[in-house]
């Protein structure tokens, strides 16, 4: 029998992008010093920025399929191109020969299995990269994606797993997980099967907005969820309406983070927050740290 305690996983999300979510997820990460981290913001990674880290291992994210013709082959009867509804297949005027479009390609196959002189190979794609990381702060596991890649909902999941195989083997205690901005896809795949989500917004009317998006995805998943206002004192108002609304969807606020330009300087410097020590941010953060310690671990 395996008696092995499973790692703590909580997300922290937001619903938009800009709230400070990944400013929160290193300070925390600078705070615990024993975690596991996971960027899942895995379209637009920026904990590394931050996180400093030394890849100790990258590995190729391979996804889906991608039609090549090989032109030795090619009759140039056209069929591939009339068939394929992403336009992704052009001619070479100067051998009348035709090729694909990586970029365009979507990986269905129709035109490998309609060309009437096998022309088309579909070999495996490479969609981007994922790395494990020594980091100032722990093991961090992250991503990036090539250009027009698609599939970053299954990169999550990816990185996801192998973060709690990191946190198995250190026998860590916490995987905090940077998640993706909005409630699409990638998001999904960041949430589920977590433990609990920390939503971040800010006191505007999008802010607003996408957070009750937020709350309404936690509460389908039945994940526990916690808020944490940041900038909260630009609009005082908007921010007691949010806990007002937080309140109804049984999300428990764990505070209020003021505005302070030194959250900007800790990122010009590349540190977290709370490394600032005398910004009334980092105190704030702080004390929400604490709060989240007490309620998960």
């Amino acid at each position: 029998m395996n008696d092995k305690k499973k790692a703590k996983q909580i997300v922290i999300i937001s619903g938009k992008g800009g709230t400070g979510k990944t400013s929160i997820t290193a300070s925390f990460a600078a705070l615990s010093r024993d975690s596991v981290l996971a960027d899942c913001d895995v379209d637009a990674a920026d904990l590394h920025l931050v996180a400093s880290p030394r890849r100790i291992a990258v590995n190729s994210f391979i996804s889906g399929n991608e039609a090549v013709i090989s032109p030795d082959i090619c009759t140039g009867c056209g069929r591939c191109s009339d068939l394929c509804r992403f336009e992704a297949v052009s001619r070479d005027e100067s051998t009348g020969k035709y090729f694909v479009l990586p970029v365009s390609c979507e990986g269905c196959g129709v035109c490998v299995d309609n060309c009437p002189a096998g022309a088309i190979d579909f070999p495996q794609r490479r969609c981007g990269e994922w790395m494990i990381s020594e980091t100032k702060y722990g093991t961090m596991v992250h991503s990036r994606l090539d250009a027009g890649a698609e599939n970053s909902g299954k990169l999550v999941t990816l990185v996801r797993n192998e973060a709690v195989n990191a946190a198995e083997k250190e026998s860590a205690d916490l995987i905090l997980i940077d998640g993706p901005p909005g409630i699409g896809c990638p998001v999904i795949a960041s949430l589920t099967g977590t433990d609990y989500i920390l939503a971040v917004t800010e006191p505007t009317m999008s802010g607003r907005h996408d957070l009750m998006r937020v709350l309404d995805l936690a509460g389908h998943f039945k994940i526990p969820v916690f808020v944490c206002i940041n900038k909260w004192d630009i609009n005082p108002e908007i921010t007691k309406d949010i806990e007002k609304l937080s309140a109804e969807k049984n999300a428990e606020i764990l505070g209020r983070i003021p505005y302070d330009m030194n959250i900007t300087l800790a990122q010009i410097k590349g540190i977290s927050a709370v490394e600032i020590t005398d910004s009334i941010a980092a105190k704030e953060i702080t004390a929400i740290w604490k709060k989240l310690k007490q309620k998960i671990l």
